[in-house]
């Protein structure tokens, strides 16, 4: 089996400068999502670009074959433009606009080809309102006979409800002569891939209920719709294996994140990319996490997390924010208005308040007070600061990186670091306080 899907559309409706398939549905582009699904099925994918090649070329996995339409000239030239992958005995054709199509309803598809070895297979749907669809037309005995695309349909023709999703599985030696005997004699001057049906020996259809399967996307509100679809799908998915989620309608969780059980979703949450959440955790509310690892019975409130892992038994939040590279191990405790840019804090340490923690590694056990910043930027280069295991860090102290500070130290409050301290020290960098009575301007 390989998979083709076409994407070289520009979609003028949805009004961007930037190319259709790369619109997002819980921040996962539109493409990806039938990438992903076809993945499932074969490691034999294809896609056909056009518009903006250049800019779609960089969310295509590497392993994906890619074919450039460079001219729009219809459905059917845009299998023309990938001839080269037309090798083998069965081709499945996908759309980039078309992003929930399930993995479920593809090997019904698949199955019912095989098994009534069929020449081409169409999934079908009804629709109330069929505008600007391909009518399924069948004869007397209610066989497959021909799709009527919309503006080519007579009175009659618009009259019918099941439409031609642009989904089918096709023998690919059968296509590959049909495409050869089509024309563009239409009202769009264009090669339409459905006319190969009418040069097959054996066409059925597969006509499936959900039609948010084969809903393409033409404009924003369309978008809007099928992610609403999304994310009730995935929220369902997530409860029904054991996640508590408190709030369905203001929660949002991309496909591809996963949650163990017992784990509670708070309102105003957002979780996307390919994050990991394990068992018996708290999250949120008014939180976002995006492409993170967390472990069994952390808690993240009120707070923001990206690229990062957290382990077993962490607490994060109100108000924290953990940038890429941030590793926390277990039983680390990190609090309001901390944030964290490639920083390892070992088990046990603490940062509860006010701090800023990059470039840094920090060992067990470590207690570092309000105010603390690691000054891990000259105007030109990183630099990292090492904070050993068992050191108290005293409130409003600035390390000065590069610095190492050994283990159990205690940097007294308000402190300037600018040098290592060795172990078992007592260090601190302030300046002489000065007192001079009298000579407030506030003096009555």
């Amino acid at each position: 089996m390989k998979i083709l899907i076409l994407a070289a559309g520009m979609g003028k409706r949805m009004k961007s400068k930037m190319p259709k398939v790369m619109h997002s549905i819980l921040e996962k582009p539109m493409l990806n999502w039938v990438i992903d699904t076809s993945k499932k099925l074969t490691s034999e994918i294809a896609v056909v670009l056009g518009h903006g090649i250049e800019n779609v070329k960089t969310i295509v996995d590497k392993d994906i074959e890619i074919f450039e339409q460079k001219e729009m000239l219809g459905t059917g030239h845009a299998v023309m433009s990938a001839e080269d992958f037309l090798v083998g005995e069965e081709l499945l054709v996908l759309y980039g606009d078309v992003p929930l199509i399930s993995e479920g309803t593809l090997k019904e598809l698949i199955s019912k080809h095989r098994n009534n070895k069929n020449s081409a297979t169409i999934l079908t749907v009804d629709l109330d309102d069929p505008t600007g669809y391909g009518r399924i037309v069948r004869d007397s005995d209610g066989n497959f006979k021909k799709i009527v695309e919309h503006k080519d349909c007579s009175d009659e023709e618009l009259n019918i409800k099941e439409i031609n999703s642009g989904i089918a599985v096709y023998n690919i030696d059968e296509l590959k002569k049909a495409l050869k005997k089509i024309n563009n004699n239409n009202v769009q001057k264009e090669y339409y891939l459905p006319d190969t049906f009418l040069h097959f020996k054996k066409v059925q259809t597969h006509k499936i209920k959900d039609i948010t399967e084969v809903t393409g996307v033409n404009n924003r509100i369309q978008l809007s719709q099928l992610e609403r679809k999304a994310r009730e799908n995935k929220l369902k998915e997530l409860m029904l294996n054991g996640v508590t989620i408190i709030d369905p309608e203001s929660t949002y969780i991309s496909p591809d994140v996963q949650i163990g059980i017992d784990t509670i979703i708070y309102p105003q949450t957002y979780i996307y990319g390919a994050t990991q959440i394990g068992e018996d955790c708290i999250i949120g509310p008014m939180t976002r996490i995006k492409n993170s690892k967390i472990g069994n019975n952390s808690n993240i409130i009120r707070s923001e997390c990206e690229e990062a892992i957290v382990k077993d038994n962490v607490s994060v939040g109100p108000f924290a924010r953990l940038r890429t590279g941030t590793i926390l191990e277990d039983k680390v405790k990190i609090g309001n208005y901390v944030e964290t840019k490639k920083a390892n804090v070992h088990e046990g340490s603490k940062a509860q308040h006010l701090t800023y923690l990059g470039d840094a590694e920090i060992g067990e056990g470590v207690n570092i007070g309000a105010g603390t910043i690691t000054c891990n930027y000259d105007g030109i280069n990183k630099h990292k600061t090492k904070i050993e295991n068992g050191t108290f860090i005293g409130s409003n102290s600035s390390l000065v990186a590069p610095v190492t500070i050994g283990e159990n130290v205690t940097v007294a409050a308000g402190s300037v670091i600018t040098k290592n301290i060795p172990k078992n020290s007592l260090a601190f960098g302030r300046a002489k306080q000065v007192i001079k009575e009298g000579k407030s301007k506030f003096k009555k």
